[in-house]
């Protein structure tokens, strides 16, 4: 998921006042507002900055940005496709004009970014206030979205709540019967103390922990690339006791084999004289070793397929395993056998 720079959207540096932010969110939705500039790229830019200013713009959620904005950008092991519900309700937080609930259809901004709900997606169903307080300068249209039902805002919050995890899986995975164990990282409130601010040693005041968790998934038979695994009820929970859904997105990974549905592909290394004159090869299977004869004048490229020796079909039975001839040279080539090279090479000229 992409990080979102705030401040670099607004052209603002970290320590800018409030009053500076404000006023380069409006000579920016000014020049970018759909209403005055008609380029393909201005409703994105619009969009971006108002995402910007609601965070920015807005002393709690621009406190926790400045919590966690670092960890965002540090690591390539920060998942936030793995954070569990943030919990937290600042409802009580604001005041005057501004209500904590929030509308992520974005209003004449559009859809708010992934990385925006997953770090203030507990902020709640709609919200008034921030950018859209300038919205109505520009044409005189309203930032309040459109009412929808309550079975589509009860589908939004429960689509909220689910995670999408990548899952690499080996050979050795695809031919289990029984489920196996997948680690997952998630970064949860801390249930030890009331949030970011707060002396807490279990957190450092941060307001959240790092979740370790093994969880078994059963893989289906002829599971794709692309695919996606669901596990009912493992995503993240809110206050309300609701679940989302947890999501395995299946790629392949294996240093010995290739995978194409069932079949299974594998290189087998040759030495020049076995291609020349055949040899018998033990070889390493998904279902155990076995002894394989390579024919003589076997070319680099050429295949053999075993049946049988592939992966498990959904009906029953394993595809194919092919071996590919791949002739390479030894690497502790003695003098004898350079000459018995050279001696080739005259003879065969």
């Amino acid at each position: 998921m992409e990080y979102k720079d705030y401040y670099q959207i607004l052209g603002v540096k970290k320590e800018a006042t409030d009053s500076e932010i404000k006023s380069a969110y409006r000579k920016l939705a000014r020049k970018y507002h759909p209403d005055v500039n008609k380029t393909k790229e201005a409703e994105t830019k619009f969009k971006d900055i108002n995402e910007a200013y609601e965070v920015l713009g807005d002393k709690d959620k621009r406190q926790r940005y400045d919590s966690f904005g670092s960890n965002w950008q540090g690591g390539a092991n920060f998942d936030p496709n793995q954070f569990s519900n943030m919990g937290f309700d600042f409802s009580q937080a604001f005041g005057g004009g501004r209500h904590a609930q929030y509308d992520f259809s974005g209003g004449m901004g559009g859809g708010f970014s992934d990385f925006f709900k997953t770090l203030f997606g507990d902020f709640g169903g709609q919200y008034s206030g921030g950018a859209s307080q300038g919205f109505s300068s520009f044409g005189g249209h309203s930032s309040q979205s459109s009412r929808r039902s309550r079975s589509a805002q009860s589908a939004e919050s429960a689509a909220e709540l689910d995670i999408t995890q990548d899952l690499k899986l080996s050979v050795s995975d695809l031919m289990k019967e029984d489920a196996i164990s997948v680690n997952m990282k998630s970064f949860e409130k801390c249930t030890s103390c009331s949030g970011p601010g707060s002396i807490c040693p279990n957190c450092s005041g941060t307001g959240f922990v790092n979740i370790n968790r093994s969880i078994k998934v059963k893989i289906p038979k002829e599971v794709k690339e692309g695919q996606k695994i669901r596990l009912k009820g493992e995503g993240k929970a809110d206050s309300y006791g609701h679940k989302g859904d947890l999501y395995f997105k299946v790629s392949f990974y294996d240093k010995n084999y290739e995978i194409n549905g069932t079949d299974l592909t594998k290189t087998l290394d040759i030495a020049p004289y076995e291609a020349v004159l055949g040899t018998s090869k033990e070889v390493s299977t998904p279902h155990g070793k076995i002894t394989v004869k390579v024919p003589a004048n076997s070319n680099s490229g050429k295949t053999m397929r075993l049946k049988e020796l592939g992966l498990p079909k959904k009906n029953g039975g394993f595809g194919n395993l092919n071996l590919k001839m791949n002739i390479v040279l030894p690497n502790d080539l003695s003098n004898e056998e350079i000459l018995l090279y050279k001696k080739l090479a005259e003879i065969r000229k």
